[in-house]
């Protein structure tokens, strides 16, 4: 690791873990083999017990701090914007993940595309990209591959775990079925379970991805992707991760032009422009069948049923030794607040000792990403406090 400067990361590289155990998912499938690409920040101490794992949202990636110009073996998923760290405003010395303190793990997803085994990643025996092949995934099986990365690194239970958005589903799937191996949690606009319009938006972006001729039931590899799809997709979400005031603003700036490649329409609104090039940046560095694999988890999260548990009102009892801290975004349109007050009231019932910090933000979901000073004083206190 580079250290650049006293408040940078600098120069980073993902690494690699195989596990060749094999891996039983909650839907009855077992993975023989998988690899998780992850990277680390700060050093591990000699009791193992500062470490943080980091959770991303959906389409994030495990480089959440630093510079890494590059990841090898991604068909070029690597692009210019991924470059730089997600999170690089919150990791570093002196920062809210404060590396002088703790090591901060971020894995892939399992299921992912950016060097965790996925649907483009090849299977050992064919020699092929797994694609529709893949198998199925749920929350609780994304968690499970990395506590064999926690277990690899000798940790056996976790200063914090962190996540935002889809995230933060992981965090508390951690903390509900693996109670003693985290004392602070910490989901960032997030919610207990998946809600009746995510649903609907979900299901618009696999119809969205499915219906373009080139996904060809997931076997695409080798031909031209569902890249039509797989945009659109993306601006069915993206409208709910950022207000529509900051939308309107950074559409301002964009380039208008007024022939999509897609029919007769003349676009005639900067935000038109911004949208359709939101989806075609995104194509060039995701790829559609882990879209839907991660989307698919997501449709089916079901943190009581995946923890053997009959309610969420009872699964958080297993979280009384352990400290939360929920973030709520007041113009959050991907997880509504509304979401993170369900969370807490079922927290506060299960006698869990939660903290409720609401962000004043008109960047909508996206805040977390954008404002690490609107949260760093919170986190700072609360893994300070334990």
């Amino acid at each position: 690791m580079i250290i650049s400067d006293k408040n940078s990361i600098g120069e980073v590289r993902t690494q690699f873990a195989r596990f060749c155990e094999p891996l039983k998912l909650a839907c009855g499938n077992v993975l023989e083999e998988f690899t998780l690409a992850y990277e680390v920040y700060g050093h591990l101490n000699a009791e193992r017990d500062n470490a943080i794992l980091l959770f991303h949202a959906m389409t994030g990636s495990q480089h959440a701090a630093g510079f890494n110009p590059a990841v090898p073996g991604l068909d070029g998923r690597w692009t210019e914007e991924m470059q730089d760290g997600w999170w690089d405003g919150f990791i570093g010395p002196g920062k809210a993940l404060d590396t002088n303190r703790f090591l901060i793990i971020c894995a892939n997803y399992l299921g992912g595309c950016y060097g965790s085994t996925g649907p483009a990643s090849i299977h050992p025996v064919t020699g092929k990209p797994f694609g529709p092949r893949f198998p199925v995934l749920r929350i609780s099986d994304i968690v499970d591959s990395q506590i064999r990365l926690l277990d690899l690194f000798g940790i056996e239970t976790l200063h914090a775990c962190v996540g935002a958005s889809i995230g933060g589903y992981l965090c508390q799937s951690l903390a509900t079925r693996y109670p003693e191996r985290v004392r602070i949690v910490i989901p960032i606009g997030s919610g207990p379970e998946t809600t009746v319009l995510q649903r609907i938006l979900n299901f618009e972006q696999v119809t969205a991805i499915e219906g373009d001729p080139s996904f060809r039931g997931g076997d695409y590899y080798g031909g031209p992707p569902p890249s039509l799809g797989l945009s659109l997709a993306r601006r069915i979400a993206h409208k709910t991760f950022i207000s529509l005031t900051a939308l309107t603003e950074r559409a301002r700036n964009e380039v208008l032009s007024n022939a999509p490649p897609f029919g007769w329409y003349q676009m005639n609104h900067p935000v038109e422009s911004y949208m359709l090039h939101q989806g075609e940046k995104f194509v060039r560095r995701f790829d559609a069948n882990t879209y839907l694999r991660i989307l698919d988890a997501w449709q089916w999260f079901d943190l009581a049923s995946e923890g053997c548990c009959d309610s969420l009102e009872i699964i958080f009892e297993r979280c009384a030794n352990q400290r939360f801290l929920v973030f709520s975004i007041d113009s959050d349109a991907s997880f509504y607040p509304s979401e993170q007050g369900r969370l807490v009231h079922l927290l506060k019932r299960a006698g869990v000792n939660v903290t409720w910090i609401t962000v004043h933000s008109d960047k909508g979901h996206d805040s977390f990403l954008l404002e690490p000073h609107l949260y760093t004083p919170y986190m700072r206190h609360v893994l300070d406090e334990a």
